[in-house]
């Protein structure tokens, strides 16, 4: 039986809505074209290596919602670095600290479940403020001694449907120094917002006291990939360095201060905000960052999109919404700090 999305299965579409009635499931109308994915998959693919990555991938995501879902109030900040930083080191006490502040400010840290760094960020924030999203390698990283009977730990078999637990949920990342996996996931980072595939959050790089690691680094994009022509200017706007973790907790709270989130509507790009601008605000933005805006539309004050009521616990926050021309995304990071200085 050819299977297909709209309801023209008869006696299949009765016996998977009898199966979701049964079940008792939220939102079947979602549910049943995951259950039709399902069945297809089924008939169309008869290699079981596929159906397995399939398989485990649906597995592992249900229990990431699961695991991140109570927290959706609290904003959280994913904390990269290296494994084979020692806890004697500067840097891993550093990493506390910060970690400290961030729980002591309400926020909740995401880390990778191992040592070093990562241990040292769940350290800080505790691990009642912290989430452990682990790898199952071949050489078997064990979870840090802080997380290891917590709750909030993840153990992911495929490192794609990890990189979406770091990313989904985070409303800022940081980076300590690390290796190639440290490396990975800040220029995972920054492509992603580049292109606007993720929100835009604050990332930031926090560097040791000489500032020989990112401050490096930053070298090296300024004098090759810049000079080269292979990004542009404005890409620097996409992230901070600092080697103080006081003013990188500051940047995130800074970042979110009157700035809440945002989300395309179909072409039209919505802010969230935690408060009303006034007509006046509204119309200097209009005028500093005309740049970004597609020609013949302007800025406007709104109230929540149909499309966003997939967010319910968002609807009752004002909006800000443009007709974003999609190529400007750090020009977009510095539209949002104009927003944040506003008094």
């Amino acid at each position: 039986m050819q299977l297909s999305f709209s309801r023209t299965n008869k006696e299949m579409d009765e016996l998977i809505d009898s199966l979701m009635d049964k079940a008792g499931v939220h939102h079947p109308r979602m549910i049943r074209e995951m259950i039709i994915s399902a069945l297809k998959a089924g008939q169309e693919t008869d290699y079981l290596a596929d159906l397995k990555l399939m398989r485990t991938t649906m597995k592992e995501m249900r229990y990431t919602n699961k695991v991140f879902g109570p927290f959706r109030d609290r904003k959280k900040v994913t904390i990269f670095g290296s494994a084979r930083t020692e806890p004697s080191e500067p840097i891993y006490q550093k990493c506390v600290t910060f970690s400290r502040m961030l729980a002591e400010r309400g926020y909740m840290a995401i880390t990778g479940g191992g040592g070093g760094i990562m241990q040292a960020g769940n350290e800080g924030a505790g691990a009642e403020n912290s989430f452990a999203v682990n790898i199952r390698l071949p050489f078997e990283q064990e979870t840090n001694p802080v997380m290891e009977k917590a709750q909030n730990v993840i153990t992911y078999k495929y490192f794609f449907n990890r990189k979406v637990a770091f990313l989904k949920e985070a409303d800022a990342v940081v980076l300590f120094p690390g290796g190639f996996g440290t490396l990975d996931e800040a220029m995972e980072t920054l492509t992603l917002v580049q292109t606007g595939k993720n929100p835009p959050i604050p990332l930031i790089l926090i560097d040791d006291d000489k500032g020989d690691y990112w401050e490096n680094w930053l070298d090296f994009i300024k004098k090759t990939m810049l000079k080269k022509g292979l990004i542009s200017g404005e890409d620097f706007s996409l992230f901070s360095i600092t080697r103080d973790p006081v003013e990188a907790v500051q940047m995130i709270d800074d970042f979110y201060k009157i700035y809440h989130s945002c989300r395309f509507v179909r072409n039209t790009l919505v802010f969230r905000l935690n408060r009303t601008l006034t007509e006046e605000q509204v119309e200097i933005l209009q005028s500093e960052f005309n740049e970004i805006i597609e020609d013949g539309t302007r800025l406007k004050i709104c109230g929540p999109l149909p499309e966003e009521a997939d967010q319910p616990d968002l609807l009752q926050m004002p909006r800000l919404a443009l007709e974003f021309n999609h190529r400007s995304y750090g020009l977009l990071k510095a539209f949002i700090r104009r927003i944040n200085s506003f008094e």
